[in-house]
């Protein structure tokens, strides 16, 4: 399932970001003689309420959700990554202090965060990417941590830790290796649910803003003519399910991979 969800989901990334070259009907231009028609040969995906192609528009907006998606989803992880190992390698009371600072944000639903800090900023793909930044280390940190903690109390850290070496060296040369595939998984899963945070709050309106688009603006803005014009959310919605879909399996795939190495390691 795994090789299947990587081909769809760099069939559909390409399909975003190249096929506007191809397809080069502009997402704003209105069209008062072609308002809410069905797909058609004309209008693949049909048009909305005023007039504009909904192919055009889904590239549009796909490219801005997944550009907010995977750059949210990078800040938040090398982050998460950088507290998480100075956690477990410095422990004491660095790692208090860590603790109680992800606890701290941990304490409030990620969402209703997301929407208190959206709700104070005017929104803007770098507001977004940043506001979702600041709300999604916090899983990769903890994960990065504990296993951290197990690998600085391996014997050969701790003999390079009497030898003095420096920790910058360990930390980059032993460390890193290790937590790869930990980094990996959580950095896929962070995409998916910061594609779906974007998706959510430009939906509630709080998100992307006109004349800008995005998935989850699309989406909302076919709610209106739900019962009539189908068309108008279903092709954003899809293309919404489809790339969390494949992110989902492809970061499932590799965390079996990572625990089936880790039952081999134990083995030996």
């Amino acid at each position: 399932m795994y090789k299947f969800a990587s081909i769809l989901l760099v069939l559909l990334i390409a399909t975003i970001f190249l096929m506007p070259f191809i397809y080069t009907v502009s997402p704003y231009e209105l069209n008062p003689h072609a308002i809410l028609l069905a797909p058609s040969w004309e209008y693949p995906f049909g048009t909305d309420r005023l007039g504009r192609d909904i192919l055009a528009r889904v590239l549009q907006g796909g490219q801005t959700s997944l550009i907010i998606g995977f750059l949210s989803a990078a800040i938040a992880s090398l982050v998460g990554l950088f507290i998480g190992i100075n956690a477990g390698f410095f422990k004491g009371k660095v790692d208090k202090t860590i603790t109680i600072v992800i606890d701290l944000f941990l304490t409030f639903p990620t969402f209703f965060l997301l929407l208190a800090l959206v709700s104070y900023i005017q929104a803007s793909s770098l507001v977004l990417i940043i506001v979702i930044s600041i709300t999604g280390w916090m899983g990769m940190s903890r994960m990065i941590r504990s296993e951290s903690f197990a690998i600085s109390n391996k014997p050969y850290i701790k003999i390079l830790k009497l030898a003095n070496v420096s920790s910058f060296k360990i930390i980059f040369k032993y460390f890193a290796p290790l937590l790869a595939p930990i980094f990996l998984i959580s950095f896929t899963f962070s995409v998916g649910g910061a594609i779906l945070a974007e998706s959510g709050l430009s939906f509630l309106g709080l998100g992307i803003n006109p004349p800008q688009m995005s998935l989850g603006s699309l989406l909302s803005s076919g709610k209106a003519v739900m019962d009539i014009a189908w068309w108008v959310s279903f092709f954003p919605g899809l293309f919404i399910f489809i790339v969390t879909f494949c992110l989902m399996q492809i970061a499932d795939y590799v965390q079996s991979k990572a625990n089936s190495k880790e039952m081999v390691t134990s083995e030996k």
